[in-house]
């Protein structure tokens, strides 16, 4: 199987992500995030904070409206800019984005010349048809009303992006924080973009939770601050597990870039559908505080994370196969491992009874408890062999799991497996907690250093 699919099959059956309203026939590129799914972003999201926004004192975090004044999207182009070239198949009467779907990234200026000769040499991707129009621009807001009636007067458009929540909130910013150049504005939250065709999975949908910043700069300073966020970005990518012959850097030429960039380094990563966007950092110059009146002169980098892609490369790169032996002697078999870092693992310990036996169960559910109250959030698994369970929990990533056996009712000690290398520690109960705790502060909380 692909890896892709193999993904996709493993968040479904171990409840990572689910596709969305499956019970009346779902919705096209629709996800829901089931409980390790969950856990898998709030860790991102929080370790991400924690890396750009927590440890440093340049920064200021926000957490703005998903609704704005229409004003907003008018003076800062997207009501003009904000759009995606738009194909149609004569034949089956599906649409597609030309540059992505359909290829025509290959040809050189596309975007621009429109060439029907050059249209020609495509094929819809969905019935093989050459039969294709010209392209045409499609803005990608959604669209919505405010209140009871649906006139022009009560349009407003769900945001595409937070950049421009923190650039209408600067005066405020500055007002209330007294921050001086150079400084940064952060905000997570969801977003909404009507992509012509989402697909990939979690990849590209319309829905999706962005985490970035505005870092503000004096226009002589603006190379600098680029070539240091862009490497902030590659050691954040680090942490995350993500390894470096995977990335690559790519200078965005000025006809391709956004309306409101100067530069812009798109981070791609290889993906088992081939090389595209990961994160992306450009520098907006002074265009969205021009856009805005706002009385400051200062240049504007962008980092641009997706928390969703995010979520993705980080189990495209923790999915392991390896053969592992068996309860039988000398026999092996295929064990999958979802490698996460221990920071990043949804669960990061799981308690396993040996059976179901009253006397261990008495035992191992306090155990539960008191790791949950501690702060380590836990599974409990009693169900199917206890092989069975170290392969489900290897599966979703949990780095350590505590097995009761009957042993522990003699010498009050569980056994901890280690998920990366199967090796086994007897542990005594009374000194389980701090144990763990010990294992994982060394990992889950490692600071990177500030450059």
């Amino acid at each position: 199987m692909d890896l892709m699919e193999k993904i996709v099959n493993l968040t479904k059956r171990r409840g990572f992500i689910f596709p969305g309203s499956e019970i009346y026939g779902g919705l096209a590129n629709s996800w829901d995030y089931g409980e390790l799914g969950a856990y898998l972003r709030r860790n991102i999201m929080n370790q991400w904070w924690d890396f750009f926004v927590g440890r440093r004192t340049d920064m200021i975090e926000i957490s703005p409206a998903v609704i704005m004044n229409s004003k907003v999207w008018e003076a800062s182009g997207h009501l003009k800019e904000f759009s995606d070239p738009l194909v149609e198949c004569k034949e089956c009467h599906n649409r597609f984005r030309q540059d992505v779907n359909m290829g025509m990234s290959d040809i050189p200026n596309i975007d621009v010349n429109n060439r029907m000769s050059d249209i020609q040499k495509l094929k819809c991707p969905s019935c093989g048809s050459t039969n294709l129009t010209k392209s045409k621009t499609f803005n990608l807001l959604f669209k919505t009303f405010l209140g009871p009636t649906e006139e022009k007067a009560t349009e407003v458009y769900l945001r595409p992006e937070l950049a421009q929540a923190m650039f209408v909130d600067l005066p405020q910013v500055l007002q209330t924080s007294r921050r001086e150049l150079p400084f940064g504005i952060a905000a997570q939250g969801r977003v909404f973009r009507n992509e012509i065709t989402p697909g990939n999975f979690i990849f590209r949908t319309r829905e999706f939770d962005l985490m970035e910043f505005e870092y503000f700069v004096p226009s002589k300073d603006d190379k600098k601050w680029f070539d240091y966020w862009l490497g902030e970005m590659h050691r954040w990518l680090e942490h995350l597990g993500v390894k470096k012959e995977h990335l690559h850097d790519k200078e965005v030429p000025a006809g391709e870039r956004a309306h409101y960039s100067q530069r812009t380094v798109d981070i791609e990563y290889d993906y088992p559908f081939g090389r595209g966007e990961l994160y992306g950092l450009a520098n907006r110059g002074d265009y969205d505080l021009k856009a805005h009146k706002i009385d400051l002169a200062a240049y504007v980098i962008e980092p641009t994370f997706g928390l969703d892609r995010s979520v993705l490369v980080a189990m495209l790169e923790a999915y392991s196969e390896e053969q592992a032996p068996t309860a039988e002697k000398g026999e092996t078999d295929l064990r999958v491992v979802m490698k996460f870092p221990v920071w990043l693992a949804p669960f990061r310990a799981a308690v396993l009874p040996l059976s179901k036996k009253p006397e261990l169960e008495k035992i191992a559910k306090p155990i539960h408890e008191d790791l949950r109250k501690a702060g380590i959030v836990a599974d409990y698994d009693e169900t199917q062999s206890i092989g069975r369970r170290y392969r489900r929990q290897d599966e979703i990533g949990t780095p350590y799991c505590v097995t009761v056996d009957f042993d522990t009712l003699k010498d009050r000690a569980v056994t901890v497996r280690d998920r990366d290398t199967m090796k086994q520690e007897r542990v005594k109960i009374a000194n389980l907690r701090a144990y763990l705790q010990g294992l994982l502060t060394k990992m889950l909380f490692r600071r990177i250093p500030i450059s």
